[in-house]
């Protein structure tokens, strides 16, 4: 089986400095740590409000690794403009609401196939690897392979918020459903990515998705390496995702 790739947001590293008003912790020493533990990417999400990451740390981001960094982003006028600036290895399209604490769903693509169409054309031409955030629905599915989308990344915090609830029988009616995307996805041409609160405890049962050929985990990595190093915490998360494929 194809090895499975480890993108890793730095996000919440810019989150901490951020609280305090700092300078660090520095997300780019952060990613340089990841990529020397065995990261294959790394992904920032620059949000409208600035959140965690900022300008800046794109700018610092291009200009230091070696691996690819996947581009997170609301579909907007100001984030296109950044990216097609950057002209980073991929762009994921995900959704963004001012008051949530994270990405809550996955991205609406069927209901905005003519403006999307129109909004990556110029990402796609840039040399961008263009993926869309999305739920496992195959209405989405499908527009996303209308579009152009080169990846559809698939949502998999349902299914981790389940576990974590002991509602083992939804759980397993969510992984069901998510396998049933990808092999869809995958069908249709698309690269199949999954990711949103993966821990050790449910990476094994998405690692083996259909087709999936890349996890992007975040929060649980930065939060773990708190009690072990980033080292540690990434290289167990892959060693996980390897005994899982394996």
């Amino acid at each position: 089986m194809t090895r499975l790739r480890l993108g890793v947001n730095i996000d919440h590293v810019a989150t901490v400095r951020n609280a305090r008003g700092s300078a660090y912790p520095d997300p780019v020493r952060a990613a340089l740590l990841a990529e020397k533990a065995g990261a294959d990417g790394i992904t920032a999400h620059l949000r409208e409000d600035r959140r965690h990451i900022v300008d800046a740390d794109i700018e610092r981001l291009m200009a230091a690794l070696s691996t690819p960094l996947n581009f997170e982003m609301a579909a907007t006028a100001e984030m296109q403009a950044i990216a097609l600036r950057h002209r980073p290895h991929a762009v994921c399209i995900v959704p963004e609401k001012r008051e949530e604490r994270t990405t809550e769903g996955g991205l609406d693509v069927a209901g905005d196939i003519a403006r999307l169409t129109d909004y990556i054309a110029p990402l796609r031409e840039g040399g961008c690897r263009v993926s869309m955030f999305i739920g496992h629905d195959a209405r989405q599915i499908e527009a996303s392979a209308r579009i152009g989308a080169a990846v559809v990344e698939l949502h998999t915090g349902h299914y981790c918020d389940l576990h974590y609830e002991g509602r083992i029988a939804e759980r397993d009616a969510e992984l069901a459903a998510l396998v049933e995307g990808a092999r869809l996805a995958h069908s249709l041409g698309l690269e199949v990515h999954a990711g949103h609160g993966l821990t050790y405890e449910t990476v094994a049962l998405i690692a083996v998705l259909p087709g999936v050929r890349e996890l992007n985990i975040g929060h649980f990595l930065i939060a773990e390496a708190i009690f072990t190093g980033l080292g540690p915490a990434i290289d167990e998360m892959r060693q996980r995702m390897d005994a899982a494929r394996a």
